[in-house]
């Protein structure tokens, strides 16, 4: 063995007071991070599951307001101000979440909002229309009858036929 050879291993039978306290510190912070863990919550929230969870979130909380006011909705840029994220991200994390855009998911809104006021023999056509935010009647009844399955003069006639599918 070498004079070198023995001089490493020397130091390492016997470490200097610096080395032993360097070694006191890292058995300390090994003692925290087992506390940590030990006597952590039961289901800690990792990042990735806190992301997921925020997300959907977000979906719910832009499903409310767009409920809100059918006839006005919020644009993208301000559902995404009033849930703190992007309206790129919100568009991609809502089409993700529900599996339709969020123009979809809209126009369905507005479709089973105007199903439900034709339904109740309260308004005709036109009213339904303007009161979920269509002013043209023949988009409405475009929209309608790719929506629900019938056109909008026929559903509170067809509405059983309907129901039944």
């Amino acid at each position: 063995m070498s004079i070198q050879q023995r001089s490493v291993v020397a130091s390492l039978a016997e470490p200097p007071v610096a080395k032993a306290a360097q070694i006191l510190w890292y058995q300390s912070k090994a003692l925290e991070l087992m506390a940590h863990f030990l006597f952590a919550p039961k289901d800690p929230e990792f990042f990735c599951m806190r992301q997921k969870r925020v997300a959907r979130e977000r979906v719910e909380r832009t499903k409310e307001l767009l409920q809100r006011d059918l006839a006005n909705p919020p644009t993208l840029e301000l559902l995404g101000q009033e849930v703190g994220c992007s309206p790129f991200y919100l568009s991609r994390i809502f089409s993700r979440e529900v599996g339709l855009t969020i123009p979809q998911y809209l126009r369905n809104l507005r479709m089973e909002r105007a199903a439900e006021l034709l339904r109740t023999g309260r308004y005709n056509v036109t009213e339904a229309a303007t009161e979920v935010g269509y002013s043209s009647l023949s988009h409405f009844s475009k929209a309608f009858c790719e929506t629900i399955g019938c056109c909008p003069v026929l559903y509170p006639a067809a509405k059983n036929v309907i129901l039944d599918r």
